[in-house]
């Protein structure tokens, strides 16, 4: 009897070794470069990772497929410019095995879903085209011809264009991306989930609303500037670590550094840069100046308490805020002071779990200084109040004029390479209606208006029927969204599921009644078209737009690019019905770009501007003061405090990633700055809690979560005691997203709260 998608989508509930050690107080050095060294050695050719190395994120080069953090628009390193968990990206991407059919005949779905995530992603590249037929238990081989045929088949067959989801993942290019959201609107739908829908919608939201874009204002430089940045519910020693080199420039430049975080991270503790011989010799330099150990979900009582006292000492002093600012650029201000003056600051502060010691010395920082930057990630988008989280630190900024000058502003850090890219050029289900109506114009069709699905809503959709085809542009998506064995019905119940990959992962396991699993080449890889080896381009987490070209051939013949696919399955689809000559933009990629600088704003001139060695920036108001908001000005906003209440013996749940994992990407085993090494089932909890409830070290137990009278539960995993604040527990995803329930999300963005999950734990007998 097969699996089911339940038990296909679930994570192995198996112990390995678990071996535990003091955490680490620093960063990056000599176990960056060893750890990097030997990921190179086990699965790439030397020959290829040297290639590699000399033009990863370097001008003209290729831009790493890992995080979106930017590059220096001058000089960048010659020595390389890239981080550890890059080197595993390419080592990940570029490995010296690919597997075919011989491999899908050996190996049934049922019995690749039985083994680690890990070893899924390390059985090799994808080498040719795949097909689960009905009923099947074996991938088979199929022709692109055929594949492609087969999407059109099902498409065509559906009583609505509104009942197929196209997702996106942040690796695809602007290129891809664009010709994806095309084919998807001319094919009469606007259900394009995407990354950013689990990530930074929160952030995309709020800032929307207050400043009227949402993106991040700042730019490299202005890190470099800044007097205090702050860096809340984000790790950047694991997830962007050369963040790391542009806050010690911060560092030694006379700036501070706030960290925030519930976990003390080793990045942010002490970071030893790896290319600098002296920094190796004398052991770093000290990131945070102040950390702060907030309870989970308590930014907003620590941001208003903050806000209070600033208040209190604006009304006994008359310089604390920047009032010229104010009063020329903003809007709500006495809406926003009266709503502040409600709160206690003691309530506040004994709300985010700060003590008044450590409250006082970020304090100071931020009254004495007026260039602030503040700079965030999942911790605080991931909450059902994340909009919250993000709207009130604006709150901090404008009351101090930090937004619109050198060295101050908003810096959401972005995730996946071309996540915020994608966005851009309309991978978005709720598209602005004058983006619409550019692509009516250029190309004679009229795009649905109606709001499309995001994430959560897809899965719902799929769940219920309404929606019968899922196509999946890059990622892994039963291994990303929230409540798994809900997600794996969704996914089951499809007629077709499609995946566009570089490697095998759990998502090809968890099927429709039908599956195709279409490998694409990779960031690292040349791309062989009629009019020569193609560039294409990707925009960071700072708004710049550069190109990217991959230097290996590529390891199959039998690989197409993200743009060839999507043009094959939108001719395949649309035939003769479309008003758009598909097939010609895979031939030459210059025919994209020049379509998108007639639809999206910014892109003026886009092939020319894209040969500069830098790239270019995109026009971002929040950077010059002009807030494209309803009321034309930055807007002040009025936020509650979290209602969420533990009950006895609960504790509230965050999921995190490990040093060896990006994303849903598991790279190895060991949570090295952590402590942890040869194990993920662990739950991170706080040893007085661990007291109170009677567990020892490494003891096993089961996580449960009820949410709306529904019990999810995720078993086996290892208690490891832990520097987090009282009833608190972090524990890694994907193997608690069964815990985190579909229904609850962020208000507005729809983001789930994976932050903030409450569980209770039960000792396995």
């Amino acid at each position: 009897m097969s699996l089911s998608p339940d038990e296909k989508a679930k994570t192995p509930e198996m112990f390995l070794s678990l071996k535990t050690k003091s955490p680490f107080k620093n960063s990056v050095g000599l176990g960056a470069i060893k750890s990097s060294l030997e990921h190179v050695s086990k699965y790439m050719n030397i020959s290829d990772a040297l290639k590699l190395s000399l033009k990863i994120n370097q001008k003209g080069g290729f831009d790493c497929p890992g995080c979106a953090w930017p590059d220096p628009d001058d000089e960048r390193s010659s020595l390389g410019e890239y981080c550890e968990n890059g080197v595993k990206a390419i080592a990940e991407e570029a490995q010296n095995k690919t597997i075919n059919r011989d491999f899908f005949e050996k190996h049934s779905v049922d019995e690749l879903s039985a083994i680690s995530d890990f070893e899924i992603g390390k059985s090799g590249r994808l080498a040719e085209p795949m097909f689960l037929a009905e009923g099947a238990s074996h991938y088979q081989p199929i022709t692109w011809e055929a594949a492609f045929e087969k999407v059109g088949e099902h498409l065509n067959a559906l009583n609505n264009p509104d009942e197929a989801v196209f997702y996106t993942s942040g690796r695809t290019t602007n290129e891809a991306a664009f010709l994806y959201q095309l084919f998807v609107r001319e094919f009469g739908t606007s259900n394009l989930p995407d990354c950013s829908n689990m990530c930074h919608e929160a952030s995309g939201s709020a800032l929307s609303e207050t400043l009227g874009i949402g993106k991040g204002s700042v730019t490299l430089d202005d890190l470099y500037k800044a007097e205090v940045v702050i860096v809340i519910g984000q790790n950047p020693g694991t997830n962007h670590p050369r963040m790391l080199t542009a806050l010690e420039k911060c560092k030694n430049n006379g700036g501070k550094i706030i960290a925030i975080n519930p976990l003390p991270e080793a990045g942010l503790i002490k970071f030893t840069n790896p290319q600098n011989p002296f920094k190796l010799l004398s052991g770093g330099t000290q990131i945070a100046d102040v950390f702060v150990p907030i309870t989970i979900n308590g930014d907003v009582a620590f941001f208003k308490a903050l806000l209070l006292k600033l208040l209190e000492k604006e009304e006994e002093s008359g310089n604390v805020f920047d009032k010229a600012f104010i009063e020329e650029f903003t809007h709500g201000y006495q809406e926003f002071t009266t709503n502040l003056k409600t709160y206690s600051f003691e309530a506040c502060l004994e709300a985010s779990g700060v003590s008044i010691e450590i409250f006082n010395e970020v304090f100071k920082l931020i009254l004495n200084n007026e260039k602030l930057i503040i700079c965030w990630a999942m911790g605080l988008t991931q909450h059902q109040n994340a909009v919250d989280n993000i709207r009130e630190i604006v709150n901090l900024l404008l009351l101090k004029g930090s937004i619109g000058k050198e060295g101050a502003g908003t810096c959401p850090v972005r995730g996946h390479s071309n996540v915020q890219g994608d966005r851009t050029v309309g991978i978005w289900e709720s598209a602005p209606q004058a983006f619409l109506d550019k692509i009516e114009a250029k190309y004679g069709f009229k795009p649905s208006t109606k709001h499309g699905y995001s994430v959560i809503d897809a899965i719902k959709a799929m769940y219920e029927k309404k929606a019968k085809v899922f196509f999946g542009l890059g990622g892994n998506f039963i291994s990303a969204v929230p409540d798994t064995k809900y997600s794996a019905q969704a996914l089951a119940n499809c007629n077709l599921t499609v995946h566009v990959s570089t490697k095998l992962n759990r998502s090809h396991l968890v099927t429709g009644r039908e599956a195709l699993i279409l490998p694409c080449l990779g960031r690292t890889e040349k791309d062989y078209q009629k009019t020569g080896v193609q560039v294409q381009s990707v925009e960071n987490s700072m708004g710049i737009v550069s190109s990217t070209k991959g230097i290996l051939e590529p390891c199959s013949d039998n690989l197409l690019s993200e743009v060839a696919v999507v043009c094959g399955i939108a001719n395949a689809t649309l035939k003769e019905r479309s008003k758009i000559n598909w097939l010609q933009y895979k031939d030459d990629y210059n025919l994209v770009r020049d379509d998108i600088q007639e639809v999206v704003d910014g892109f003026q001139d886009y092939n020319n501007r894209l040969k500069q060695p830098s790239g270019f920036y995109l026009p971002n108001g929040a950077r010059i003061r002009q807030f494209k908001t309803k009321t034309g000005k930055a807007n002040f906003s009025i936020n509650k405090l979290p209602a969420w209440k533990l009950k006895k013996d609960e504790l509230i749940m965050m999921t995190i990633r490990s040093h060896d994992q990006f994303n849903t990407t598991i790279y190895g085993l060991d949570d090295r700055y952590r402590g942890v090494f040869n194990e993920r089932r662990v739950i991170f909890m706080n040893k007085e809690d661990m007291n109170l409830q009677h567990l020892s070290e490494h003891q096993v137990v089961n996580l449960k979560s009820e949410y709306n009278g529904v019990v999810r539960e995720a078993k086996n995993f290892k208690v490891v005691g832990y520097d987090i604040p009282k009833n608190c527990c972090a524990t890694y995803f994907p193997e608690t997203n069964v815990l985190v329930p579909l229904d609850s999300f962020a208000h507005t963005a729809k983001t789930p709260a994976s932050k903030s999950v409450i569980i209770t734990v039960e000792s396995v007998k």
